[in-house]
């Protein structure tokens, strides 16, 4: 497996060693020993999966307490996934990394603790799947609007129009407003 920092060096993008053959692929998508060496300790303790159509976005979302460490990846198709710096004290505060996360590309992001998380479906369909450090906390989760002036989160639209989004999504807050970690 290969783990690289993003420019937000405890966001990571994991990249499992793939096997194929006409038969088609295996791929290891949790190792913990692997994780380990690769700078990943993280204990999971729920596994989530959303499936979601094109122009969908999830996001951006947090829990404010009880805060989630997600691992993330696609299992069919595609979207653009976004994580977003809410540590006050850290220097990459405000600051946001995307990429684009695919069934083909099998790659995976580590969104630590102390971060907004969300995605956009680019294909027809997606199914999404991520493992959490905490258990979902309704009385906690937040939102931050996805189009925030102040992130200016470089979205892909699709033909620039308007993604769909949840009436959460939709009333979320700004970014000036959100609860934040230290």
């Amino acid at each position: 497996m290969k783990f690289t920092p993003t420019r937000i060096s405890d966001v990571i993008v994991v990249e499992p060693d793939v096997f194929g053959d006409k038969r088609g692929f295996f791929m290891e998508s949790w190792h913990a020993k692997k994780f380990a060496a690769g700078g990943i300790t993280a204990q999971f303790v729920q596994d989530n999966h959303s499936r979601s159509g094109q122009g969908i976005l999830r996001g951006l979302h947090y829990q404010a307490k009880k805060p989630q460490g997600k691992l993330v990846r696609v299992l069919s198709g595609e979207v653009f996934d976004v994580a977003v710096d809410l540590r006050r004290t850290s220097s990459t505060f405000g600051e946001w990394v995307g990429m684009n996360l695919s069934a083909e590309n099998k790659k995976m992001l580590w969104v630590p603790q102390g971060f907004a998380h969300g995605f956009y479906v680019i294909s027809k369909q997606a199914d999404f799947f991520y493992k959490c450090t905490d258990f979902y906390a309704a009385e906690y989760e937040r939102a931050i609007r996805w189009d925030d002036p102040d992130l200016a989160i470089e979205w892909p639209l699709i033909d620039g129009k308007t993604p769909v989004l949840s009436p959460k999504d939709q009333a979320a807050s700004a970014f000036k407003d959100a609860e934040y970690f230290e």
